[in-house]
């Protein structure tokens, strides 16, 4: 596939999320989040519908993540854009060489990433940063689509959701597979469709694809020293060697 054609599939793609309504709890939660605003937002026009994915449509490394912020990508409209996890995770990118700058507080801010694409587990933001499991399973086929077309070497999962959710996609019960920050695996399978026992793209079956853990930066994890800056850089290096060895 050229570069031009993932670029409009990941452009169709990104459409059909954001007219997305399957699932009425979370799109009145992110609707009613988007009218009430946080006080220092009030000025701020709120996005209020599901984040699509964002980045290189030629990304070798994919990343995934939780849900939305509340007042971070459900304002913003873009992942980890405009909230304490953006602040931690785009210096890691910057310092790697993924992303061109350090900050992200707006779509519009001139941001780009290089060699990786960003999305989610769940694509609204959910109460309480909880997601259920049946909101999540209507989120999944955006995530096999994000797969399908981006072909990524690598698949970095921040969180153990966003780690069972590329489980769930290739149907892996090992119970060798454990969440572990810096955690490293290797997929010999391609992913499969959502209850289908056809793999989703079986040119995938023979690319090498690794699954990195991390812990998610979200502020929970890094006000408490959980996850350090170093920590972080570990991954986005051990990210950038997997993808050099092609």
């Amino acid at each position: 596939m050229t570069a031009k054609n993932r670029k409009s599939q990941l452009d169709k793609l990104n459409r059909e999320i954001i007219s997305c309504r399957k699932c009425p709890r979370l799109v009145a939660w992110r609707e009613e989040v988007a009218r009430l605003k946080r006080k220092a937002y009030q000025d701020q026009d709120y996005w209020g519908k599901p984040v699509p994915g964002f980045g290189d449509s030629s990304a070798r490394v994919l990343v995934v993540g939780l849900a939305p912020g509340a007042h971070g990508a459900n304002r913003t409209g873009r992942n980890f854009t405009g909230d304490a996890s953006g602040r931690f995770l785009y210096p890691a990118l910057y310092r790697r060489g993924f992303a061109n700058q350090p900050t992200a507080e707006s779509r519009n801010d001139g941001l780009m990433l290089k060699d990786l694409y960003i999305a989610a587990s769940a694509r609204c933001v959910p109460p309480d940063n909880k997601p259920t499991p049946e909101e999540l399973n209507n989120c999944q086929p955006y995530l096999e689509r994000d797969l399908e077309i981006l072909k990524p070497k690598v698949i970095i999962c921040l969180g153990r959701i966003a780690f069972e959710r590329i489980l769930k996609l290739y149907s892996i019960r090992n119970s060798e597979f454990k969440f572990a920050h810096g955690a490293l695996y290797r997929l010999n399978m391609s992913p499969r469709r959502h209850g289908d026992a056809d793999p989703l793209n079986t040119d995938l079956l023979d690319t090498e694809h690794w699954l990195l853990c991390s812990y998610h930066p979200s502020q929970q994890n890094t006000s408490t020293g959980r996850l350090t800056a170093k920590m972080f850089d570990e991954i986005w290096t051990k990210a950038q060697k997997l993808v050099q060895d092609e």
